[in-house]
């Protein structure tokens, strides 16, 4: 019998190199990382944004005044002179306590009427989220936002 010699090395297994590997999985990681979309999801700020109706002037049309019955619910948010105002069915209110103060009225009476959110193009949206915030609060479920065309077009 031959004695084994210490220069001959004896296979048990297979031998697979682990640095390709390694090469491999580091390239599929940096891929998956440089080609993911890290944007937030939307469900957390439900909504319906309806393009507005093209008509021959250009100019936004404004949208008619709710029956009593409180069909709907608009909720106006203009930008003058720098300061917010806010509209309520067409009824000027003096400050955001006065908005939510008759949003809990109508809720009370209606809670399930849609609520539609019109800003002015020029309110920041600091305001618009304050807003919706007041709305989501008094009990209304369901908030819409109106859209209107921007200066310009047409």
């Amino acid at each position: 019998m031959r004695a084994p010699s210490i220069y001959t090395r004896q296979r048990t297994g297979l031998d697979i190199p682990m640095t390709p590997l390694i090469d491999v999985v580091f390239q599929l990681l940096v891929f998956f990382l440089l080609t993911a979309s890290f944007h937030a999801a939307e469900h957390l700020l439900p909504s319906s944004v309806s393009a507005p109706q093209a008509s021959g002037t250009g100019s936004p049309t404004e949208t008619p005044p709710p029956e009593d019955d409180f069909d709907q619910v608009v909720v106006r948010i203009l930008w003058t002179d720098g300061q917010p105002a806010w509209q309520v069915n067409g009824q000027t209110l003096g400050g955001l306590t006065e908005v939510r103060n008759t949003l809990a009225a109508v809720a009370q009476v209606k809670a399930d009427a849609p609520v539609i959110l019109h800003p002015d193009p020029e309110v920041p949206l600091g305001h618009v989220i304050d807003v919706y915030d007041v709305t989501r609060l008094v009990g209304f479920p369901q908030v819409q936002f109106a859209a209107s065309e921007a200066k310009g077009a047409g």
